[in-house]
């Protein structure tokens, strides 16, 4: 069974998904996407930023309207990747009852790149 936030995240990947190849004239979300992975990203290190400075302010509906774009670009990002928030949330599941300490100790080093 979905809880509310799953539903709302769910509706709204959709829309993020439907407006893939959408008209970058017609869509912010289509345009977005026509520039291509690194805008997106770069959008997404630019709401973060804002994120962290609404925090440093206290103000907690600038801290929560911030994080709503962080979320949203996020999920762009997902989609960019043919990737949904069920995909994160299964992952955050995975990691439910484990000590943050725990979980990061069971994670493999990449080798390192010559």
């Amino acid at each position: 069974m979905t809880t509310p936030s799953q539903d709302i995240l769910a509706r709204l990947a959709e829309v993020i998904a439907s407006r893939k190849g959408g008209d970058p004239a017609q869509s912010y979300v289509a345009r977005l996407f026509d520039k291509g992975t690194d805008a997106i990203l770069k959008k997404i290190g630019e709401e973060a930023t804002e994120t962290v400075m609404a925090a440093k302010d206290g103000d907690r509906a600038k801290i929560v309207y911030e994080v709503a774009d962080l979320w949203f670009h996020s999920l762009i990002a997902l989609a960019q990747f043919d990737l949904s928030p069920a995909d994160v949330l299964a992952e955050l599941q995975r990691r439910e009852g484990l000590s943050g300490l725990e979980e990061f100790a069971r994670r493999t080093v990449p080798p390192a790149q010559n």
